[in-house]
Order: structure tokens, then sequence, then C-alpha cells
């Protein structure tokens, strides 16, 4: 959970600083801001996203940290989601297959976690 949420921190920052490296990171064409139609509100688009993507890195890593344990319960299910919205995305062609990473990455990580809570002694979840 840490270092998932330590990632989506990073990613959410580099994203911030560059949005041009955060799409071409995930397979999209990175068209500099003075080359876009004036209706074309891309980067800004990625900026709220990766504000989104900071936050989120924040409140999975004090999860993590507090070990607040129905927190990492309710990531799997909506992990599974976003690897659904995700993969649909690429097979309808809105976006290119290398974001299908970003949608592994979802479910792996949700895999894991479901894996790593079912592998616990049980205890009365927080």
């Amino acid at each position: 959970m840490f270092i998932f949420g330590f990632l989506a921190f990073v990613l959410g920052i580099i994203g911030l600083k560059s949005p041009k490296t955060l799409l071409k990171q995930m397979g999209f064409t990175a068209v500099e801001p003075e080359d876009r139609e004036e209706h074309d509100y891309t980067h800004i688009f990625v900026m709220t996203s990766s504000m989104a993507s900071t936050n989120m890195g924040i409140y999975y890593m004090l999860a993590a940290l507090l070990n607040v344990r129905r927190f990492f319960y309710w990531t799997v299910p909506f992990r599974m989601v976003t690897f659904s919205v995700f993969t649909t995305a690429v097979i309808r062609g809105y976006a290119p297959v290398k974001f299908l990473s970003v949608a592994v990455w979802e479910l792996v990580g949700a895999l894991l976690t479901g894996l790593a809570l079912s592998t616990e002694p049980d205890e009365k979840v927080d």
C-alpha cells in the first residue's frame, strides 16, 4: 500500500511539473501547449488528474502507515473497476495500447492487495 501510494504521489508530482512527460509515459502524443488548438484542454486535464494522483498517493501512504485495514479492503474492488474502465478505453480505441500498462498496474495491485488481505490472520477490520 505504501509503495503504491508513493508511486501515485511521485507520478502526480511529475504530471504537475511536466504534463508532457506523463502523457508520453502512458503512450499519448504530447503536443506542446503553444501548438494546441484553443479548445484543447489536455494539459489542464492532466494537471487535475495529477493533483488527484498526488492526493491519492498521500491517502494510501497514510493508510499504510496507520494500518487502516478497512481502507485496504475498499481499494480492491475499486481498482478492479479502474482496470475494467481503462481496458475498455483501449479496446474502444479511446486510448493507445500502451495505456494497458496502467490498467494492468491497477489489476495487479488489486489482486496482490486482495491476496495479502486473504492470507493475513482474521482481525476485526478497523
